[in-house]
């Protein structure tokens, strides 16, 4: 392989910063890449590009790494962690950020101007990956997916060329580039819309295991008139200290006080054993409501929807449970609200119309005996769609899309990507013409 010439370092196997920067958030595979480029600057980024295809080298990108769905093995790995700037517009309420952008970054420097974006419940997580994927926030039921906010983006194509795209720019592949993934380019600058949000109602409260049957019928019932400044989850989870499982439910409510909108929610749960709820800033929020970020672990998440929750499935939350870890928990959750609008040209993020998921997450492979065993018994009452930046089954990824919206991508990354260049990952491949 001939010398690449990059502003920001490079390494190769047996350089020191190798192993570092091979190590993404996701430890449940080890990539061995033939290279690793970690760009300074958008430039290198197109470099990188270039030079994958010039020595047909697979290629992937990560930042923070918590995405990995597979090793990049023998490949050219870019990493964008460097490329972090983070700028705020507070008069036309918009940020910019750069690839290797994290949300707590964001959510900082937004809320100094009283403002907030569609952020991850992780902070830790990237900002670019998480929003081309879709991006469920704690307040996309009040404002929508995170890539409905998407204004505009500066891309390096499968061909190593730089665009600017947006609705009047290239239309067609900023309208994929909003839901669709990393399959279309490399993002090197995202721009999207805040939202002015200053303080929060949001918090965890638990409840002994007994309760969980009755306030998980309750839930079922309530959530379908719950109002669209509520965001809301109930939980099984498990005590760090003693192992013992215990019912939690999350809420995240844009407006006032909300013990009054959760009040026949929280009769049905009784009395807390911790009630975490108050009034806080948003990234304050946005912590509390999540938990503390879980350290860099080997994961794995099921996640599947449903149009209804009958008993028996209800029931099979609660007996089947999460993995057998302090890191494992089964979240029953609603969505719908303004996901459910999207507004003219919308992006292919969804399923929009769909008003429950049910997800699973333990350490891997310790728990995949139970989470298999609860995915098997979930399955007949699901619809078999997901959500991308919720899905770690690469092998499901059409599950992800509506099937005219899947036929569309396909079709586009004929046009920018049609010897499917960028496949890994939650893989589209391109159009196939008869």
């Amino acid at each position: 392989m001939t010398t690449f010439i990059a502003s920001g370092p490079v390494f190769r196997p047996g350089d020191a910063g190798y192993d570092g920067h091979r190590a993404g958030w996701q430890r449940a595979f080890a990539s061995r890449p033939a290279v690793i480029v970690a760009a300074a600057g958008p430039d290198d980024v197109r470099q990188a590009v270039l030079t994958a295809r010039e020595h047909a080298l697979p290629f992937a990108v990560q930042a923070t790494g918590h995405g990995i769905l597979a090793p990049a093995d023998g490949g050219l790995l870019l990493k964008t962690t460097a490329l972090d700037r983070v700028e705020i517009d507070p008069r036309r309420r918009i940020a910019r950020v750069g690839p290797g952008a994290v949300w707590a970054d964001v959510n900082r420097a937004a809320a100094r101007y009283g403002l907030a974006g569609l952020a991850g419940r992780c902070s830790t997580v990237g900002v670019t990956g998480y929003t081309l994927g879709g991006g469920q926030s704690w307040l996309s039921r009040t404002f929508g997916f995170a890539a409905d906010s998407v204004v505009r983006a500066d891309v390096v194509t499968a061909g190593g060329t730089t665009l600017t795209v947006s609705a009047d720019q290239h239309p067609d592949l900023f309208w994929a580039l909003r839901g669709g993934g990393g399959n279309f380019g490399v993002v090197t600058s995202l721009e999207f819309r805040l939202y002015p949000v200053r303080r929060v109602f949001s918090g965890m409260s638990l409840y002994p295991l007994e309760r969980a049957p009755a306030t998980l019928a309750a839930y079922r019932d309530w959530a379908p008139g719950e109002p669209e400044a509520m965001n809301t989850a109930v939980l099984l989870v498990r005590e760090p200290s003693s192992g013992r499982r215990l019912l939690a439910i999350r809420a995240f409510h844009h407006g006032d006080d909300g013990h009054r909108v959760l009040a026949p929610l929280l009769a049905a749960a009784g009395p807390p054993l911790v009630d975490a709820y108050a009034m806080r800033s948003f990234p304050d929020a946005s912590d509390a409501t999540n938990g503390p970020d879980a350290p860099p672990m080997a994961v794995r998440q099921e996640i599947e929807l449903f149009r209804t929750l009958p008993d028996d499935l209800l029931d099979t939350v609660v007996t089947a449970g999460a993995p057998d870890s302090p890191l494992g928990f089964v979240e029953v959750r609603h969505w719908g609200g303004a996901m459910a609008r999207p507004g003219p040209g919308a992006g292919p993020a969804g399923h929009r119309d769909v008003p429950f998921s049910v997800m699973a997450v333990g350490p891997s492979p310790a728990g995949d005996e139970a989470l298999d065993r609860l995915s098997a018994r979930l399955r007949p009452y699901a619809t078999g769609g997901s959500f991308l930046t919720l899905l770690t089954d690469p092998s499901r990824t059409r599950d992800a899309f509506t099937t005219a919206n899947y036929t569309r991508l396909a079709a586009i990354k004929r046009v920018w990507d049609p010897g499917n260049f960028f496949h890994q990952g939650h893989n589209i491949p391109p159009e196939v013409i008869p």
